[in-house]
């Protein structure tokens, strides 16, 4: 029988490729040059970016119910730089 490969899932601070070998689904890198890692998701008004197109963030996404208050434009998406805040949705309907 063939051999499949076993997907352990890495904590934070270990080295990834992409987000999805992650626990907490974000593989984060400082810069293009630094080795990426699994980091936890972003907080409440911690910077974030709301998609990857690679599987690698500069700035993780969200945690859950939170959004990612950002340019999302393609360009931004293409060049990684569609940086913004996490915010809980329910703060703009409270106003």
């Amino acid at each position: 029988p063939a051999l499949r490969p076993c997907l352990v899932l890495q904590e934070i601070g270990e080295l990834c490729l992409q987000s999805v070998q992650c626990k907490s689904g974000c593989c984060h890198r400082l810069n293009g040059l630094s080795l990426a890692r699994c980091a936890p998701k972003a907080a409440e008004f911690q910077e974030c970016s709301p998609k990857s197109i690679y599987g690698v963030y500069y700035k993780c996404p969200c945690e859950r119910g939170l959004t990612c208050d950002a340019d999302k434009s393609i360009v931004g998406s293409i060049t990684n730089s569609n940086f913004g805040a996490c915010k809980d949705p329910q703060d703009s309907y409270r106003r």
